[in-house]
């Protein structure tokens, strides 16, 4: 393989892999109809600062020399990149199919699955073994805070050691491709698939694995317990193999107890304190000390889009968030909780078919967690294109939340939202920007902590 190109290059995976191959010598190019509009620009430069050409998504990123097309789930065969291949024979594979490639490679491949956490989980384990000198190569969904000095896009970290830690995803089933020396299971939740599905995808998952790591807290993960070689993490039960407790809220992060020695994150959240057991667990199967690697993650950074807060503005904070699952939501409320201050959350939907499967739990979510000054404002669902069918609206969701005694209100576009928020945010307030898959939420956070 000398040449390859990606169609659909700035999304978190497509761009994470794209470096990969550059790393190793291979030429890369690639398109995106984000860069077409104007959008992403900070990704478009990163790769190309790293030697990745961008071509428009007009077919021009293909040729004859192109070995292979590597492609997203949501590309299309209408767009011309993926015509040009078909006319000219190039071979065209999914971005799932060169993850599995890459990691199944590694003598000591760990991947973490999970319907909620895996792109913490997945940085925290990467940090602890870049930190140790294991020199893994970790390839994340999210981008990680401690690597931005980097050149290029901090979703990766480029090691050539043998170990690889990276995201197993289960949304598309792309998970049934990976054979893991090391499985990790964070939690299984309601998402994209029914739960009795998830549970067959996981235990699986583990089966294939020569470890595996799973949540102890989780109800629904139990049927994994019952596969050999498996060990357990948990904040709840002390017959974990690892058990974190005491877990306290500090003004910047949280501190938790582990076998009688204190520690602490510069995260917040009893959930985060849960993806740490899973990090330190998982690192000790690699013989790592369980306590060396606690030590090493109270320098964990974190990861973009995580709780991150954008800004502090006359008394009000604005923070940018991922959530977009019931589990998550309600992890994410249930950390702002343990602070003081109102709560102003935007949450924009992030597809149709999701809020079809989970959209009325993750107002439930939203509503167990809200205390009555809190308010709630939603946008249209997002559209990121395709074939879709739109036979739902934020409008009744909104109403649902009403009807649950939630402040909520519906807005036809986030411009509105924010000249809102502009008029009822005071100091003291948490401004919350969540959802997932559109990247210029980032970009709105700001805007909004600009004009406070």
């Amino acid at each position: 393989m000398k040449k390859v190109a990606f169609c659909g290059i700035s999304g978190s995976g497509m761009s994470a892999l794209a470096q990969v191959l550059n790393a190793k010598g291979i030429m890369v190019c690639g398109s995106d109809r984000s860069f077409d509009q104007g959008k992403d620009a900070y990704i478009k430069k990163a790769l190309e600062d790293v030697g990745i050409r961008i071509f428009s998504q007009d077919g021009s990123a293909v040729d004859e020399s192109t070995d292979f097309l590597y492609v997203s789930t949501a590309v299309e065969e209408s767009i011309k990149d993926v015509q040009k291949a078909l006319k000219l024979g190039v071979k065209i594979k999914k971005r799932s199919d060169l993850l599995a490639e890459i990691f199944n490679a590694h003598a000591k491949g760990i991947a973490v699955g999970g319907t909620s956490g895996k792109t913490t989980l997945t940085a925290m384990i990467g940090y602890i073994l870049d930190k140790i000198g294991q020199k893994p190569l970790v390839i994340n969904g999210g981008l990680l805070k401690n690597y931005q000095e980097q050149k290029g896009i901090a979703n990766v970290i480029l090691n050539k050691g043998d170990i690889c830690v990276a995201e197993a995803d289960e949304s598309d089933g792309s998970i049934e491709k990976y054979n893991p020396y090391i499985g990790v299971v964070n939690n299984i939740t309601i998402d994209h698939k029914p739960i009795e599905e998830l549970q067959k995808l996981f235990d699986n998952f583990i089966k294939r694995s020569t470890f595996g790591v799973v949540n102890l807290d989780c109800k629904n993960s139990e049927i994994l317990l019952e596969n050999k070689n498996i060990k357990t993490f948990s904040i709840q039960n002390p017959s974990a193999d690892v058990f974190l407790s005491d877990i306290k809220p500090l003004k910047d992060g949280v501190s938790y107890t582990l076998n009688g020695q204190t520690f602490s994150l510069k995260l917040i959240g009893a959930f985060n304190v849960s993806n740490a057991a899973a990090a330190i667990l998982t690192c000790s199967v690699l013989g790592v000390d369980m306590f060396e690697a606690a030590k090493i993650l109270e320098g964990f950074l974190g990861t973009k889009r995580r709780l991150d807060v954008i800004g502090v503005k006359n008394g009000i904070t604005v923070i940018d968030d991922f959530a977009h699952n019931p589990d998550k939501i309600r992890a994410s409320l249930s950390a702002l909780r343990d602070y003081e201050g109102r709560l102003i959350v935007m949450f924009q939907p992030h597809g149709f078919a999701p809020m079809r499967m989970m959209g009325r739990e993750i107002i439930e979510a939203v509503a167990s967690s809200f205390d009555k000054e809190d308010i709630l404002l939603m946008p249209e669902i997002f559209y990121a294109g395709g074939s879709v069918t739109k036979d739902i609206s934020s409008k009744d969701f909104v109403q649902y939340a009403v009807d649950l005694g939630v402040n909520a209100e519906f807005f036809q576009t986030r411009d509105m939202i924010k000249n809102r928020i502009l008029e009822i945010a005071k100091s003291g307030d948490r401004i919350v920007i969540m959802g997932a898959r559109d990247n210029t939420l980032t970009d709105f956070c700001k805007s909004i902590a600009e004009a406070l």
